[in-house]
């Protein structure tokens, strides 16, 4: 399975506290008229640890029905019990999932050891009807999937890749010196996405994908084209959004953004609270100044 590309980690709309279906509907469509490689549902963006088992569900399949066969749909099946993670993992696939992203479990962080790690994944890949991809995001989890612990992963034929979203180009570039080649290593961290391309990254689950998801394409196909010059000059354009979509302003700005980029934000699901006021005045700022080069770096090569 090729898996290298930029993927949207796509927000979930809600309304009146429901899933908005037409809302998510919508935006898979015009996501599917851009250069993205596939989407990712049910990441930590999409407000997945507030979805019902059912809703995922019902979310998997319907972002299946817009994402035709020739692109890849990943679901965020991660969960805190290896059983747990197991019933959603076949649930995702029933309901069309090509893969599916494991974020590490972390309730009992001083348990959390990588021979835990070891042993959940592994029974996971074991049970899964699709391939597993490690989902690592200390910031959320605080736990650390070690490079050592994803190179013995690795191993597992069921396991063919890696999303970190720790920002930390060295971590990256350790583990992707300790894994086979075949073995996918995708980032989460928009404003590391062209260094970490640099040091052997296949391509990136970010959240501005979104918002401005050819301009995202187009920085990784700059750098698969040896064009570091343009994509350095593109990564810093990008870098200021980026930041503030979620790490400033987090999911209730990617609300704000997708707004403003003409998508279906929707609502947060409670205990969430909406942006703050002066979100998306700042949001709607950095969106024009980055697009006001838009003749540059579109279309999508």
């Amino acid at each position: 399975m090729d898996l290298s590309g930029i993927y949207p980690p796509i927000a979930t709309p809600f309304k009146n506290d429901e899933v908005d279906y037409a809302g998510l509907t919508h935006n898979v469509r015009r996501w599917m008229t851009t250069g993205v490689r596939g989407l990712v549902a049910l990441g930590s963006n999409g407000e997945a640890a507030y979805v019902d088992d059912d809703e995922s569900e019902r979310i998997v399949a319907t972002v299946r029905e817009g994402v035709p066969r020739d692109r890849v749909l990943l679901a965020g099946t991660g969960r805190q019990s290896t059983r747990a993670t197991i019933e959603a993992t076949k649930r995702a696939a029933r309901a069309g999932a090509d893969a599916v992203l494991v974020l590490t479990p972390y309730f009992l962080k001083s348990q959390m050891t990588p021979d835990a790690f070891v042993d959940h994944f592994r029974a996971v890949a074991d049970a899964s009807p699709v391939p597993v991809l490690l989902y690592n995001n200390t910031s959320v989890t605080s736990v650390n999937l070690p490079p050592d612990t994803v190179a013995a992963l690795s191993a597992h034929p069921n396991i063919v890749g890696l999303k970190d979203s720790n920002g930390d180009v060295g971590q990256v570039a350790a583990t992707i010196a300790r894994v086979p080649a075949a073995f996918t290593v995708l980032v989460g961290s928009a404003v590391t996405l062209f260094p970490s391309m640099m040091v052997g990254a296949a391509g990136g689950i970010i959240a501005v994908a979104n918002i401005v998801p050819d301009v995202c394409v187009k920085l990784y196909d700059l750098v698969r084209a040896g064009k570091h010059d343009e994509a350095r000059l593109l990564q810093r354009r990008l870098t200021p959004l980026a930041q503030a979509v979620t790490g400033g302003h987090s999911i209730p700005g990617l609300k704000v953004a997708l707004e403003i980029a003409g998508y279906v934000g929707g609502d947060v699901r409670r205990p969430l609270r909406p942006a703050r006021p002066e979100a998306r005045e700042i949001l709607h700022r950095l969106y024009d100044e980055l697009m006001e080069g838009r003749t540059e770096v579109l279309p999508h090569e």
